[in-house]
């Protein structure tokens, strides 16, 4: 093999332990994450970056076809309304799935997640897995809240919004709401991870 070939290979191969390690980084609680950029319903570009002033960042994984995230969607806004107006912002994510029974042919009734406050809330879509991929999220819903600091934003939490996903009226553990009360009083998160449970995020 000739030394350019040789180059050539070791700079791919470089290249590819960066991108991997910066993914690695980007799923671990404590880890930073640069920046991304996805698509809104008016298909203009929204990046991660333009929410740097905000207290924190949650990016929520949802799916319209998901029965799992039509059952959040009241507590998804009542969230959002309870911490939009106190500088959190959250960004939901619509994300392909893989469902263990096939879905319901014809259109999927739209979730209808609102928030109280002034703010509006931010959707974007995830066709390519690139964003679930980066952040390591595997079910519908599932939440990763960031934090932005000097080199870009950290992961304080990730995984289920709380304990009971079927009966709101049992939930004993809100973990959202936990790490999210610490994080804009000043404390630290107090949980960094549950597992979710929803539908699988379907990988391409």
């Amino acid at each position: 093999m000739s030394f350019r070939r040789i180059s050539l290979a070791l700079a791919a191969a470089l290249l590819f332990g960066v991108v991997a390690v910066g993914t690695v980084r980007a799923q671990s609680t404590g880890g930073t994450v640069a920046d991304f950029t996805l698509k809104n319903a008016a298909n203009a570009d929204v990046k991660l970056s333009s929410y740097a002033s905000s207290k924190a960042v949650v990016v929520v994984f949802i799916s319209q076809s998901c029965p799992f995230s039509k059952l959040y969607q009241d507590r998804l806004s009542k969230l959002a309304t309870t911490y939009g107006s106190k500088g959190v912002e959250f960004l939901f994510i619509d994300t392909p799935i893989n469902l263990e029974a096939s879905a319901a042919e014809g259109e999927t009734e739209k979730l209808k997640i609102k928030s109280g406050s002034a703010n509006n809330l931010t959707y974007l879509r995830d066709d390519s897995q690139k964003v679930s991929s980066l952040l390591g999220a595997t079910k519908t819903p599932e939440v990763v809240v960031l934090q932005p600091s000097s080199n870009g934003f950290v992961v304080r939490y990730k995984g289920a919004i709380d304990d009971n996903p079927q009966m709101e009226a049992y939930v004993k553990e809100n973990y959202l709401g936990t790490v999210l009360a610490n994080l804009t009083a000043g404390r630290p998160a107090g949980v960094a991870y549950q597992r979710a449970a929803g539908c699988l995020i379907k990988k391409n």
